[in-house]
């Protein structure tokens, strides 16, 4: 029986922009026999409200720490001074689901999309047309994504996909966990060593 390496994410967590180079790293390494599958986390529900400055301090203190402790991993400050900053992840989570259903293929490129707007070009995916235009930049139909984007189906899978990693345990991002047989089996990731993951899974196997 195969097992599951399940990853629990949301493409607007600081943390999971950290980890992507060693969850790449690991996605070539790991044994044929694992499947991946891929769960929103949904770390901000829907909001217009602008997020309180003490608020954007402290992300931008985590922002600092990420740069300080993973080689190589930047973030663009000028967000903060050129967008209107908003504590809600839930449109972009969505954003994966709608990507989703053009092909199953589009999950990693559109979260990939959003990181890179958030993190190095300054730009707001907690904004509508944000979304919109990153999915046309990746080759998806621009129309159909809005219409899905919008749609009430997509928001009660992303609460699904919460519901599924919260009933397992995983309420922080990113997280892994391996299943097999039934048995599951917490992964702790590392954001500087892929092999620290590996070693993990494959004792577990």
């Amino acid at each position: 029986m195969k097992a599951t390496l399940i990853y629990v994410h949301d493409p607007m967590c600081s943390w999971c922009w950290g980890f992507t180079d060693v969850y790449e790293q690991l996605l070539e390494k790991l044994p044929a026999e694992i499947v991946i599958r891929r769960l929103l986390g949904g770390l901000a529900p829907d909001s217009e409200v602008p997020m309180p400055e003490s608020m954007q301090a402290m992300l931008q203190q985590t922002w600092r720490r990420i740069e300080t402790m993973i080689p190589g991993k930047q973030f663009n400050f000028e967000f903060w001074s050129q967008c209107t900053p908003r504590r809600s992840t839930y449109p972009a989570c969505r954003a994966i689901i709608a990507a989703r259903e053009q092909g199953e293929q589009y999950d990693p490129i559109m979260t990939r999309a959003i990181q890179q707007a958030y993190y190095q070009q300054a730009r707001n995916p907690s904004d509508h047309e944000t979304l919109v235009k990153l999915a046309a930049e990746i080759g998806l139909d621009a129309e159909r994504f809005a219409s899905q984007l919008l749609d009430e189906k997509t928001h009660q899978q992303l609460l699904d996909e919460i519901d599924s990693a919260r009933s397992i345990g995983l309420d922080s991002f990113p997280s892994l966990m391996l299943e097999q047989n039934g048995q599951r089996t917490p992964i702790l990731a590392n954001y500087t060593n892929m092999d620290l993951i590996l070693n993990q899974i494959n004792a577990s196997l």
